[in-house]
C-alpha cells in the first residue's frame, strides 16, 4: 500500500493506493505542515484499520511537504512535485494522457499533462483564497458555507456591468449579457447576496479565460478541472456558460479534489 498526502495550505488530503486503485480518501485542517501531514495520515489508519506495517511508503507534495524531514512513524518518505503531481494526478483520473489542467485551490495551476512530460503552463492567484479574502472584507464573513448561500440568491446585474447596459447588441461572439467588467456597475441597490455571486463570478470567469486560453493554445478543446474548487456548483454554472461561448468543455473526473494526493501517491 502507498500512501499519498498532500499538504496544502489551508486543507491536507490523504489517499492509500493499492495496486494503482484509489481505496481510501480522507481530508482533514491542522495549523502546521507536520501535524496536517501526521494527523491525516493517523485519521486514514484509524477510520479505515490500516495496520502501519501494510504501507510501503509515503508519498507527500503540496507546499507544507518541504517542511517534512526524514521519514514518517520510520516509512519511507519521499516528496513529489505539487505540479507533476497534479499532472499524474489528472491524467489518471480523466483517463486521458494530453489533457491541460486547471487546478482551483487557494490560487489557480494551469499543467499541460502529456504521457512524456508534464508542464506548468502558468496559472494565477485567483482562487479559493481570493473568494474567502474579499468576503471577509465585503461581507463581514470568511465562511464558504455562508458565502455559498448568500450567492445562491445574489443578482448579477446588482454588481457586475454586462455589455447589455452599454450596447444594444452583441458585440462579435459575445451576447448582451456578457459580463463587459467585473463590479463594474455595483449599484447602492446590490446586497450582500449579490456581492457574494459577484465575487465568484470574477473568481470563476478569470479561472475560465485562462483555462479557455491555456486549451487553445495547446490545440485542445477541454479542460480537466481538479483541487477543492471543482466541486464549486456555483462556479461549475460560470464555467458553463463560458463553454457556451467559447466551445471550451469542462470536466470533472470524480474525485477530482484528491487529484494533488492521488498523483503523489502515484508518482
Amino acid at each position: 500500500m502507498i500512501i499519498g498526502i498532500d499538504i496544502g495550505s489551508t486543507t491536507t488530503k490523504a489517499v492509500s493506493i493499492e495496486n494503482e486503485r484509489i481505496t481510501r480518501k480522507i481530508k482533514t485542517k491542522a495549523v502546521d505542515a507536520v501535524t496536517s501531514a501526521t494527523g491525516a495520515l493517523g485519521k486514514l489508519l484509524l477510520e479505515n484499520d490500516i495496520r502501519i506495517a501494510e504501507i510501503e511508503r509515503i508519498m507527500t507534495t503540496g507546499v507544507g511537504a518541504t517542511q517534512i524531514k526524514g521519514d514518517l512513524f520510520d516509512i519511507q518518505t519521499r516528496k513529489v512535485d505539487e505540479m507533476t503531481a497534479i499532472g499524474i494526478g489528472g491524467m489518471y483520473l480523466a483517463g486521458k494522457d494530453n489533457i491541460v489542467i486547471m487546478n482551483i485551490g487557494t490560487g489557480s495551476a494551469i499543467i499541460e499533462a502529456k504521457k512524456d512530460k508534464i508542464s506548468h503552463i502558468g496559472g494565477s492567484g485567483v482562487g479559493g483564497g481570493a473568494i474567502l479574502g474579499l468576503a471577509k472584507k465585503m461581507l463581514s464573513t470568511s465562511n464558504f458555507n455562508d458565502i455559498m448561500a448568500l450567492a445562491e440568491r445574489g443578482d448579477i446585474k446588482q454588481v457586475d456591468l454586462l455589455l447589455e447596459d452599454i450596447m444594444d447588441a452583441n458585440l462579435g461572439f459575445l451576447n448582451k449579457e456578457a459580463t463587459a467588467s467585473n463590479f463594474g456597475k455595483m449599484l447602492d441597490s446590490a446586497k450582500n447576496e449579490d456581492v457574494a455571486l459577484g465575487i465568484l463570478n470574477m473568481v470563476y470567469q478569470v479561472i475560465g479565460m485562462l483555462s479557455v486560453f491555456a486549451a487553445q493554445s495547446r490545440g485542445l478543446n477541454s479542460v480537466v478541472v481538479t483541487g477543492n474548487g471543482s466541486a464549486n456548483p456555483i462556479g461549475k454554472r460560470i464555467l458553463k456558460a463560458i463553454t457556451d461561448i467559447y466551445k471550451i468543455s469542462f470536466e470533472y473526473p470524480e474525485d477530482a479534489v484528491y487529484t494533488t494526493a492521488i498523483g503523489a501517491g502515484l508518482g
